[in-house]
């Protein structure tokens, strides 16, 4: 057996088992399993001192900046020189925009437009377009200042100056003059229908004069009763468009006691009637009813005991009305309590 020997007098001898033609790939990766078990080795090494300095890995806090600083960034962002930029864009990138917008509010304006004005086209300003179902009228009444409630003493004026006041301002419409200049006086018993004129013509109105109330007129006793412990209210029934009420025969009107001693009440005048005559209806709208003035029926309680506590319900009777809903206590009826004291 000769021996081979190299510079560094280390024997080096192939393994047997291997062939003759593959010494240099043995030994390539015996060199690199060698290299592998060293990278293995450094990952399981302990870590040095200064790796456990956790410090150095914080983030570094910002620095802060001053004002001037600031001014110049915003004077950069308004209006950048070197770029020609306007608030971060060019004057393309601006023109594009406004472009955009001015067309999208364009579109989004001509559509409302258009939808405005289909609806326009498609509805009367003088009736309803539909009106399959019309409800039964309620009923207001005056005066009416903080909820149904009148309370005074007749020999105190201030206690019932409020109530007077509100009726005159509820009257002021009715007076003789303006309604011998504005209607017409009507002496039939039916229905004023006028349907035979033309869509926009101006419909003429009956007159309701306020010297028909009389002593709830404020006309001979400017205090409508409250003085003398005799209130007045008045009764309104509210405005339906196109409405006929009754079914030809007149609405009438009756009032009685809710909760109270019924005989304390005493006796119940009605002026000029107890009933709304069908002359005054149908109701043609406020833009060809023009000079319309609504009936009203006074109520005046003549007799009523002095420091009683009453609640009175008034009520709409009639054909196709109702007085008696559970849920609308203004629909065909209306309910106010009164206290008169001397």
């Amino acid at each position: 057996m000769e021996p081979s020997s190299t510079e560094g007098g280390a024997e080096e001898t192939l393994p047997k088992s291997y062939p003759p033609g593959l010494p240099h790939k043995v030994m390539l990766k015996h060199g690199q399993e060698l290299e592998e078990e060293q990278e293995e080795l450094a990952e399981h090494q302990p870590l040095e001192q200064e790796d456990l300095n956790f410090e150095r890995w914080k983030r570094r806090p910002i620095p802060q900046r001053t004002l001037h600083q600031k001014i110049d960034d915003l004077k950069t962002y308004l209006w950048n020189a070197e770029t020609n930029e306007f608030m971060g864009r060019s004057g393309k990138s601006w023109s594009l925009i406004l472009l955009f917008y001015a067309a999208l509010y364009m579109f989004l304006a001509a559509m409302f437009g258009g939808c405005l004005f289909c609806l326009m086209w498609s509805i009367s300003p003088y009736h309803p377009t539909f009106n399959d179902r019309v409800m039964p009228p309620g009923m207001t009444m005056a005066p009416h200042l903080e909820g149904h409630e009148i309370a005074f003493n007749a020999s105190d004026r201030k206690s019932w100056k409020k109530y007077a006041r509100n009726m005159d301002e509820y009257l002021r419409s009715y007076n003789d003059g303006a309604q011998d200049r504005k209607n017409i006086r009507c002496s039939q018993d039916r229905y004023f229908m006028q349907d035979d004129l033309e869509e926009s013509a101006e419909r003429k109105a009956c007159q309701f004069k306020r010297s028909w109330l009389g002593d709830c007129s404020g006309l001979q006793d400017p205090h409508y009763g409250y003085s003398q412990g005799r209130p007045c209210i008045l009764l309104r029934m509210n405005r339906i468009l196109g409405y006929l009420p009754g079914q030809g025969k007149p609405i009438n009107v009756t009032c009685g006691v809710k909760k109270g001693p019924p005989e304390a009440l005493g006796e119940i005048q009605f002026f000029p009637k107890s009933f709304f005559e069908l002359k005054y209806y149908p109701y043609y709208g406020k833009l060809r009813h023009v000079n319309y003035s609504s009936p009203v029926v006074a109520v005046r309680f003549a007799g009523l005991q002095y420091d009683t506590h009453f609640q009175i319900q008034c009520k709409l009777n009639g054909k196709g009305i109702i007085n008696d809903s559970p849920t609308d206590r203004y629909l065909g009826s209306v309910t106010f309590s009164l206290d008169v004291g001397a």
